[in-house]
């Protein structure tokens, strides 16, 4: 995606929740807890992937998509797909992205990504 910035990668985190739950330290009910609300973004605003639930492996999970900045008004806190993003990238000075994946199936749900999108100036790691 265009200008993506300050990536974070939850991966790891991901990981040792899904360790946790096959060693039996975490129960599953306890990370497959994903609110109605998101469910139904899911439903109506994800996008699917060809990648299957690690806790219950029936299931392609799906990317729910949620923008957060000061300056997206009425446009802060929903559930967005790719092809919007692109277009507020262009319109919007700075927001941070937030990607939760959801199995639809047995409701597990994680963050996966966050990133900053817009027209603000690109970050100068090692700039003085």
């Amino acid at each position: 995606m265009c200008s993506q910035r300050r990536v974070v990668d939850y991966g790891l985190a991901k990981q040792a929740v899904v360790r946790a739950v096959r060693s039996g330290r975490t129960s599953a009910q306890d990370v497959c807890d994903a609110q109605p609300y998101l469910l139904r973004a899911a439903r109506h605003a994800g996008e699917p992937t060809e990648r299957r639930c690690p806790l219950c492996e029936q299931e392609n999970v799906t990317n729910v998509t949620y923008a957060y900045g000061e300056g997206l008004g009425r446009h802060a806190g929903q559930a967005k797909v790719t092809s919007e993003l692109v277009e507020m990238a262009h319109d919007y000075d700075e927001f941070r992205v937030y990607v939760v994946e959801v199995c639809q199936g047995c409701s597990w749900n994680h963050l996966a990504l966050s990133y900053v999108l817009g027209t603000g100036p690109p970050d100068l790691a090692g700039q003085p």
